[in-house]
């Protein structure tokens, strides 16, 4: 599926992967993100952290009208404030998706799917 976009001079459609690629890489880029994680843990393996070629399943985009809902799905380091990390990913992700594909997203909702003690 493709979220259309709907412009003066005609109609875009961006791919669902093309968007969860940008959705991950914003996500992953903030301090305190050990990675992404997938939506149905118990089918793709519970403690896989996703490498980029895999970010579309961690990552839910449904559409409305001409602005988008993405769900993301993440793994925060242990000792770091989570709700702090959640903004930041929000504010990040809502960002590249306007500069990088024009595209306004109504909401990002992150959901912690656990918290992983970082490697040194």
């Amino acid at each position: 599926m493709a979220v259309k976009i709907k412009t003066r001079f005609g109609t875009v459609d961006i791919d669902n992967n093309v968007i969860a690629n940008v959705v991950g890489g914003a996500a992953t880029d903030n301090y305190g993100v050990v990675g992404m994680a997938s939506r149905n843990q118990l089918r793709d393996n519970v403690n896989t952290i996703l490498n980029r070629e895999n970010y579309f399943k961690g990552v839910v985009v449904k559409q409305h009208d001409n602005e988008i809902e993405v769900n993301v799905y993440i793994i925060v380091a242990y000792g770091n404030k989570i709700s702090e990390v959640s903004k930041n990913v929000q504010a990040k992700v809502k960002y590249n998706l306007q500069s990088m594909l024009g595209v306004s997203a109504n909401s990002v909702n992150v959901i912690i799917q656990g918290v992983q003690i970082m490697n040194d």
